[in-house]
């Protein structure tokens, strides 16, 4: 078992395409179903796989591309302090007061790293200046607890 960084940041309006971080439907639309919906799951299908965009389920991250990990640890603690890092960071930039806290951050890096040595995934966000959102996420590889079935981005 190891755990897999990521980190997106960019304006919140683009965060919220929200179409873009859903994987497409398993199953396809059905060859006599409306053009725009056969387009829609098309693009849905080509799209998602390589969005840079934070992904709804954490679990997700593993099917973007690799260029998209940030780091690869297999010590919970070790991945923990990638966060503690990418934290102290942002911090500065949180549009809100509370979560700049250090005990707030403490507290995070804390509960992710239990949450890690159990097998679970990270995922946290923040609301930054300018409208703009921060997604980190660490997500446990080989096999992710949640999707076993999803291969590591990293062919490990």
């Amino acid at each position: 078992m190891h755990h897999h960084a990521y980190l997106w940041a960019g304006p919140k309006d683009r965060f919220d395409q929200e179409a873009l971080r859903r994987p497409p439907h398993p199953e396809p639309p059905l060859a006599e179903s409306r053009p725009d919906m056969v387009l829609r799951y098309r693009e849905v299908a080509a799209e998602f796989p390589k969005s840079e965009l934070p992904p709804l389920e954490t679990a997700y991250w593993l099917v973007k591309p690799r260029s998209l990990v940030r780091g690869t640890w297999p010590d919970p603690d070790a991945a923990a302090a990638w966060l503690r890092d990418r934290l102290a960071e942002f911090a500065p930039r949180f549009a809100s007061e509370a979560q700049r806290s250090g005990t707030h951050l403490r507290t995070l890096v804390s509960s992710a790293a239990q949450r890690l040595a159990s097998g679970g995934d990270v995922s946290l966000g923040f609301y930054l200046e300018r409208p703009s959102y921060l997604s980190l996420a660490l997500v446990t590889c080989s096999p992710n607890h949640q999707m076993p079935a999803l291969p590591c981005p990293l062919g490990a």
